[in-house]
């Protein structure tokens, strides 16, 4: 499935994604690196405020995720995306602590609708068979946003950190336009009929949910790992901000080529089956940023094959909490992951700061190593289970 075989809406949404993840990651990515070695703020106060903008963000979610089950999910995108072109770039204001707490805050709770509404309106408007393919298709947009954006940021950023704050503003601007002018007309909806307290609740009761969150969990923490945590390994081995955004520039590349035809491959087997291989993937990464010798070679090395289990769960996760939603509470379960995953990614830089300080990176990767072989057994366990429980 290609980008110009997809109904016109969902290129309007892949899009608008694609806009969005340019302007947030090309400034995201080095935001740990600006916190601690331009505004001097230590990285254990860094961590905490990256965790507590995840913590609003995904606590935020569901609720945004559920009220998009009865208002629709266009007026809630087109007001996160003018909120956040405002707030985004106000990090060049971050003096010390405070203000970066507050900057987190109001970070937090501006993107907290867009993940979970956007998804869903992607899963509204995808035929039920080929969701995990316009899944993938919207994936790949964002890796090739994600490698436009970070690619040439690295060597921005070792310039200036302004013009990044521009280029950020502008590009939620542009997101606001593409749901005001370019998504026009009625947009499919299943509408909710339960409260929307009572909807929301029914995430947190759904027993099959939440054991799957538990172990797909892993992959935004790894996600987060690498995306925030790993820009500050590659700094603390030398490694220079030119060098870190052509390495995670390469991930979203290879994630761009081959994300669509793995998801048509393994789309007939059912989005549970290959998780716990991709979960394997994970622990292999980790293992070559522990391991591998020379720190280029092991950033780049661990980075390569992170990529190929991003391959299979970026569309496989999504699509498989789609599965597991009952009919009217799709909004409302995607934001119930997304609060999974916020907490995840959300996670990733403060506990490696723990880490790092207590048993130094390799230490810390070896951890994450062991933790995610577990998790990756117990997803191959379960595969089964899972994928005969499904609702949507």
């Amino acid at each position: 499935m290609g980008f110009l075989e997809l109904d016109r809406r969902i290129r309007v949404v892949v899009t608008a994604n694609f806009v969005a993840v340019a302007a947030r990651m090309s400034l995201v990515t080095f935001l740990g690196i600006y916190f601690v070695r331009v505004a001097g703020i230590s990285l254990a106060t860094v961590g905490a405020a990256f965790l507590l903008e995840s913590l609003l963000r995904g606590a935020a979610a569901p609720m945004f995720g559920a009220l998009s089950d009865r208002v629709g999910r266009r007026p809630l995108l087109l007001a996160a995306a003018l909120i956040t072109a405002a707030v985004l770039p106000c990090f060049l204001l971050v003096s010390g602590p405070a203000s970066l707490l507050a900057w987190s805050t109001a970070m937090g709770i501006a993107g907290a609708a867009n993940m979970p509404v956007a998804t869903a309106l992607l899963l509204d408007l995808a035929p039920p068979e080929r969701r995990q393919a316009v899944l993938a298709v919207n994936y790949t947009g964002m890796s090739v946003a994600y490698t436009l954006g970070v690619m040439p940021a690295g060597y921005v950023a070792e310039q200036g950190y302004g013009l990044l704050a521009a280029i950020s503003c502008i590009g939620y601007l542009l997101v606001a336009i593409l749901y005001t002018v370019a998504l026009r007309g009625t947009l499919p909806l299943q509408r909710a009929e339960s409260r929307l307290m009572t909807e929301v609740l029914s995430v947190a009761r759904d027993r099959v949910f939440l054991g799957f969150a538990a172990l797909a969990f892993i992959f935004p923490f790894a996600m987060g790992q690498v995306v925030t945590a790993s820009p500050l390994f590659a700094a603390d081995e030398g490694l220079a901000e030119g060098y870190i955004g052509l390495v995670l520039g390469g991930n979203s590349i290879i994630v761009a080529l081959l994300a669509v035809p793995v998801a048509a491959r393994i789309e007939p087997m059912g989005p549970f089956r290959m998780l716990g291989a991709a979960a394997a993937l994970v622990a292999a990464a980790f293992v070559c940023y522990a391991l591998f010798p020379g720190a280029a070679a092991a950033y780049m090395a661990g980075t390569v094959v992170f990529s190929f289990a991003e391959l299979v769960f970026s569309s496989a996760v999504p699509a498989a909490v789609a599965r597991l939603a009952p009919p009217g509470r799709r909004g409302a379960y995607q934001g119930g992951w997304t609060l999974v995953q916020s907490l995840s990614m959300g996670s990733a830089l403060f506990l490696s700061g723990l880490l790092r300080d207590a048993i130094g990176w390799r230490g810390a990767w070896l951890l994450y190593a062991g933790l995610t072989l577990a998790v990756a057994a117990v997803l191959f366990a379960t595969r089964e289970r899972f994928q005969r429980t499904q609702n949507g």
